[in-house]
């Protein structure tokens, strides 16, 4: 969607926009585009991951909380990327879908907040079988998974802000 040198001179607000989409952390966001002009994607991409991984608590969780459970995706206009990243999950039979509701029902009970993990490549019940794994992590173990699978998606989101628009 987006060339390196669109980004470096687009205005700071369509620039944060566009980050928005990858992570819902503004001030992430905020960061990388005030760090512009970047002279390659590589420097881009080192930037933003080092930036995440600064990202406190509460920042976390505002980038957390912009994610769908997995199976019921957001609508397309709000985020067009999960759908993709769903689909294997989504075409799973009947009773996997239905595992994968209960799952998630369980682990918000249980943490808080919905279930995160980059989908992409895997099948509704590799990621079923990985939901019922992680709901045994005490607090402190979920949440250092649950933000390396936020990160995981945040660097995948990256690649394709910029991936898509070279020709």
């Amino acid at each position: 969607m987006w060339t390196l040198g669109a980004f470096n001179t687009a205005g700071t607000g369509d620039a944060i926009a566009a980050l928005t989409a990858c992570c819902a952390s503004r001030a992430w966001a905020a960061k990388l585009a005030s760090g512009r002009p970047y002279a390659t994607f590589a420097a881009l991409r080192a930037t933003a991951l080092a930036g995440f991984d600064e990202l406190d608590d509460a920042e976390l969780a505002v980038a957390h909380a912009a994610h769908a459970p997995i199976g019921r995706p957001k609508p397309a206009d709000e985020d067009h990327w999960s759908r993709g990243e769903q689909s294997r999950a989504l075409a799973a039979d009947e009773a996997v879908r239905a595992g994968l509701a209960e799952a998630n029902a369980a682990y918000e009970r249980r943490f808080g907040q919905v279930f995160l993990i980059c989908a992409t490549g895997l099948t509704g019940e590799q990621i079923l079988a990985e939901a019922k794994r992680r709901l045994g992590n005490d607090n402190a173990t979920e949440h250092r998974e649950a933000t390396a699978e936020l990160r995981k998606i945040v660097d995948l989101r990256l690649a394709k802000l910029f991936k898509e628009a070279r020709p």
